[in-house]
């Protein structure tokens, strides 16, 4: 049991991977809940325990009922309504975000996430709260949870970052990314006037800010830069390199080389890439790892 506590320990807070602590964080809430629920169900018959979490936790759409659970635009992005939503939707969040850290490092992952999830709140409560389809079922206190938002940020920003990545799909051969994207978005609008009317709606803002996001990176506004200097330790000693231009030639490289390497693979996909373009990116990604 301490070998599994342990391995668990290492790939959500020690692999270098935020991906893990966001599955790890989703999966430790969805337990949490459903066993002390079950046990609850065993030996006294009741669900309180979902109940009230599903109460406190999940983000209403109506106005007056977030105003008194301000923090659920933040908490309904950990929970999950049943085994196969928390399954696939970490599924696809283990899938896109393996290949968004491998171009672009680690360290715009959880930014990205909550990012996307904010946005699917904001898309979920303005929609039913001005457009009037919604409207209209927003007096049964219409509330979402799930990450979806969230996955949909990564896996259209990774779309965005990488569009000729190809992915070979079962049954249906090798596809490229920007066309799975594309598919996503366009299924979440025709399924917006569905059952899950709600839940399209945040796919469809973090899907939004996932695009944006990478878009503004590709044009230097890095928008994690706030929150990674904030918990950034800084360093007591100062290394001074003289002659070269901006960075040592092994160190960290210039932001106009990563943009164009990553502008290079937008257009003729990763192998296109030399092999000393391949080093600049993956320099790149340590440095962001840090």
């Amino acid at each position: 049991m301490n070998n599994l506590w342990q391995d668990i320990r290492i790939k959500m807070l020690r692999s270098g991977s935020k991906i893990g602590l966001l599955i790890g964080i989703n999966v430790f809430v969805f337990l949490f809940i459903n066993i002390a629920g079950t046990l609850e169900n065993w030996f006294f018959k009741s669900d309180n325990i979902q109940e009230l979490a599903f109460a406190y936790l999940r983000m209403p759409a109506n106005l007056s009922n977030l105003a008194t659970h301000f923090w659920t635009p933040i908490t309904y992005m950990f929970m999950h309504d049943g085994v196969l939503h928390i399954l696939f939707n970490m599924l696809w969040l283990y899938w896109m975000g393996q290949i968004f850290e491998e171009f672009i490092g680690n360290r715009h992952t959880v930014m990205l996430y909550i990012l996307g999830g904010l946005a699917g709140a904001i898309f979920f409560v303005g929609s039913y709260n001005l457009i009037p389809y919604f409207v209209s079922m927003n007096n049964g206190g219409a509330a979402i949870v799930g990450a979806s938002a969230g996955v949909m940020a990564i896996l259209v920003g990774t779309a965005t970052l990488l569009p000729d990545y190809t992915l070979y799909l079962m049954f249906i051969g090798p596809v490229k990314l920007k066309w799975l994207a594309v598919f996503y978005v366009l299924l979440d609008f025709i399924l917006s006037v569905g059952a899950n009317a709600g839940g399209e709606m945040a796919h469809l803002g973090g899907a939004l800010i996932g695009y944006i996001y990478i878009k503004q990176l590709q044009r230097g506004n890095d928008w994690s830069k706030p929150f990674h200097n904030l918990f950034k330790s800084k360093s007591k000693l100062k290394v001074v390199s003289k002659g070269g231009s901006g960075d040592a030639q092994r160190g960290t490289p210039r932001q106009d080389e990563v943009d164009r390497i990553l502008d290079k693979i937008s257009q003729s996909g990763f192998e296109s890439l030399s092999k000393q373009e391949k080093d600049t990116l993956a320099r790149a990604s340590r440095s962001n790892d840090r």
